[in-house]
């Protein structure tokens, strides 16, 4: 019941001796876009030697006696040496399809039995009702030494003098040739096909997209997918955010994305195995929607962090969270824990993509450094560990997994290889050392999280250009901005010093310090040469800068005296991720960011003017993070999900008692003012302040916007600091030189032999 229209040579494979027939690309084609009415396209398609006259007119009606013609025009050029029409070029070859009767196959091979040259010639006639009804009657007549058309050339010519002798004699010499000619035609068509020069791979094709709005590759996580045929591109759009976004998606035959409805705050979009479906990740909620439009869908809930899914063709989905690796039926449903991470371990799972079959999946193993492959069987559960450095595993149909790179000791976003690694997608093995794809693709510091997204095929859209080139500015209440200084390297987590002269700044450059901005000189004075410091603060008598940095256990707590006179010392060093957040005004006590057993984010002490260890002061089930102090010491601010999304709130400190909701529909990142009248926090693209009475008690006023960011520029809030009046931000800006453009990468793997099995 399928058409070929593409019947020929190159189609026909030997396989024991036996032919097959191949590649049904055309027939596909057709079918899906006629929407399965084959027989009323109007398209001329093929390969013009081997093209019925039908389809070399583009005929709206095709039967499969067209494919009987080109077949018909293979027997004649196995018989012949060429097929029955040729020219110079296919204007040429269809012309004479078209208008000219192709010769008898005697005239060429006078050896070839009268049955068979009447069954060339009846599959060559040009009106399909005189060729025969199926391949099956083609195949009958060639068997059948009686066989013979009347009225036709080919009948004239099987008859012809050059036959001579009795007719039974012919018949019986043709019988007997039988064999020896089909020996020879398969001799000749194996010798046709490995003499036949390998097919020129398409050229490699690289170009830029300009997107509007722009990707939002500062977000954590995957920010970039396509689909798997390559046709589409869906990303996370810039929202001003570091915590949200919106879903645009192009086609590659599109100019402008449009949004996919439903997807607002919307993180780490991948395509359903047939592309009809996006699931993504919103809140603590794992959703789908359809390409084609329609309602979001709740597919699970996701623990704490969410690293990447992967969605089989059995339509059951693979995802990373706090856990582990959990599958869940698309269709929506509990969660089934594949593997966890080993118990006491810093390990997690991230980024899995199932293999084709989804019998494994490969996977990322991040244990503090930089992500290592893996690949798990999910039916027995074992997981391999590769000596492969990479996040974001994809595989490629052709035998390779494609890995991005980045230096483990990095933060922020940076710029890293993408590399191909041979890969047995049966016997989960590496076959070979990993090959460079490209370089300048961004990668998360975070996250470890490579911005692209890739086809089975190989095709590949990444967000490329340098975005680590920042700079200072200030930002008035009014939402003024002016530039500081301090430009170049990417720069994180400002903090203003206690009598507002200097800035304590994170610098990245091939490694992690800490330095320190002058505003009056207008110099920045490296401080640290650890090559992995990050989060400055200032202890209240701007003598000392503490930061976290990587020990032997993980990451520890230092402090430095500000102007470089003595080395950093050590003051807490476990085994547990940890960021300083603030210190009170006495200088006893710190507030820190850490990393629970569980691995939720929780809020610790430390005491600073005696013992180093953190005492939990903020644990639950949920993460907690961002602690501020008021001027007081008597309040926390703090953010925390337990909503299901960011929110601000205050606690008494150090003790216990109730909480205040201060923000009300999202936001994170909270700092006092100086007064302690007011919090500040941001809320995606706004800056908000929060009016409060803090003193022997609390009590939330009115919230306000001060202002968005600006238009010549993205602001990174979740990097910023207030000076004690509350009038000014400081904040960070990319420099507008940054190329951050989508750079679409085609046909790179076709030039690479094919190593799948």
């Amino acid at each position: 019941g399928v058409i070929h229209r593409d019947i020929k040579p190159e189609n026909i494979l030997l396989h024991d001796g036996r032919p097959m027939v191949a590649d049904f690309g055309i027939a596909l084609a057709v079918s899906a876009a006629a929407g399965g009415r084959m027989t009323e396209t109007g398209l001329s398609l093929g390969t013009p030697h081997y093209m019925s006259p039908e389809q070399a007119t583009a005929a709206k009606e095709i039967t499969g006696r067209s494919d009987v013609y080109s077949l018909g025009s293979v027997l004649f050029e196995m018989l012949c040496g060429n097929p029955p029409h040729t020219g110079a070029s296919a204007q040429q070859i269809i012309m004479k399809i078209i208008t000219e009767q192709a010769q008898a196959v005697t005239a060429l091979r006078k050896s070839v039995p009268p049955n068979v040259a009447a069954a060339v010639a009846k599959s060559l006639e040009k009106l399909p009702a005189d060729r025969f009804e199926s391949a099956k009657a083609f195949a009958d007549a060639l068997g059948n030494a009686s066989f013979t058309v009347a009225g036709t050339a080919a009948a004239a010519a099987s008859t012809s003098a050059a036959h001579g002798g009795p007719r039974r004699l012919a018949m019986r010499r043709a019988v007997l040739a039988l064999p020896w000619l089909a020996a020879l035609v398969a001799g000749g068509l194996y010798l046709r096909e490995r003499t036949r020069p390998a097919p020129t791979p398409p050229p490699i094709a690289r170009f830029a997209l300009r997107l509007t709005p722009d990707v939002a590759s500062g977000l954590t996580g995957q920010v970039i997918a396509m689909s798997p045929d390559g046709s589409r591109i869906v990303y996370v759009a810039s929202s001003g955010s570091s915590s949200s976004g919106q879903l645009y998606m192009r086609t590659l035959g599109q100019i402008v994305p449009v949004p996919v409805p439903g997807t607002v705050n919307a993180l780490s979009p991948f395509f359903s195995a047939n592309g009809e479906y996006i699931a993504f990740v919103t809140g603590n909620k794992l959703m789908k929607v359809a390409v084609a439009g329609g309602p979001t869908l709740h597919v699970a809930d996701i623990v704490g962090f969410f690293a990447g899914g992967s969605w089989s063709a059995q339509d059951s989905i693979v995802f990373a969270d706090e856990r582990g690796l959990s599958i869940v039926p698309a269709s929506g449903g509990q969660p089934a824990l594949v593997v966890a991470p080993k118990a006491g371990s810093r390990e997690s799972f991230r980024w899995p993509d199932l293999l084709p079959g989804a019998r494994a999946a490969l996977f990322a193993i991040n244990n503090g450094g930089a992500d290592r492959l893996a690949a798990v069987t999910l039916a027995t559960k074992a997981v391999i560990r590769f000596d492969i450095s990479g996040s974001n595993p994809h595989f490629i149909d052709r035998g390779y997994v494609a890995l991005a790179v980045m230096d483990s000791g990095l933060a922020g976003i940076s710029t890293g290889p993408l590399v191909a690694v041979p890969f047995d997608a049966q016997r989960l093995a590496v076959l070979g050392a990993p090959v460079p794809v490209t370089d300048s693709v961004q990668v998360g510091g975070n996250s470890r999280t490579g911005k692209l997204g890739i086809s089975r095929g190989g095709a590949i859209a990444y967000a490329s250009g340098d975005v680590s080139r920042m700079e200072l500015v200030a930002v008035v209440r009014d939402g003024t901005t002016r530039t500081l200084g301090a430009k170049g390297a990417f720069l994180a987590a400002p903090r203003l010093s206690p009598d507002g002269r200097r800035i304590a700044v994170q610098v990245t450059d091939g490694g992690n310090d800490i330095w320190t901005f002058d505003l009056a000189g207008q110099t920045l004075t490296r401080l640290t040469f650890e090559r992995s410091a990050i989060r400055p603060i200032w202890t209240p008598d701007g003598r000392r800068i503490i930061y976290s940095r990587r020990g032997p256990k993980g990451q520890d707590l230092a402090w430095i005296p500000a102007d470089g006179s003595a080395p950093a010392e050590s003051l807490v060093v476990d085994d547990h991720v940890k960021n300083p957040g603030d210190v009170t005004r006495d200088g006893r006590i710190m507030v820190i960011r850490e990393a629970s057993t569980g691995g939720k984010r929780m809020i610790s002490l430390v005491r600073l003017d005696s013992t180093h260890t953190p005492r939990p002061f903020i644990v639950s089930a949920f993460e907690n993070f961002s602690p501020s102090l008021s001027p007081d010491g008597r309040w926390v601010a703090y953010a925390s999900d337990e909503s299901g999304r960011g929110e601000v709130y205050v606690r008494p400190f150090p003790g216990a008692g109730g909480k205040w909701q201060i923000s009300k529909d999202g936001g994170g990142d909270p700092h006092w003012s100086g007064t302690g009248r007011e919090i500040f926090f941001r809320n995606g693209t706004s800056m908000m302040a929060a009016a409060v009475q803090a003193g022997a008690s609390f009590a939330p006023g009115e919230v306000r916007e001060l202002f968005r960011a600006p238009a010549d520029g993205f602001i990174y809030y979740q990097n910023y600091d207030v000076s004690r009046d509350g009038n000014t931000f400081i904040m960070l800006r990319p420099l507008s030189t940054n190329d951050q453009s989508l750079v679409v990468l085609l046909n790179w793997f076709e030039q690479l032999p094919a190593r799948a099995p």
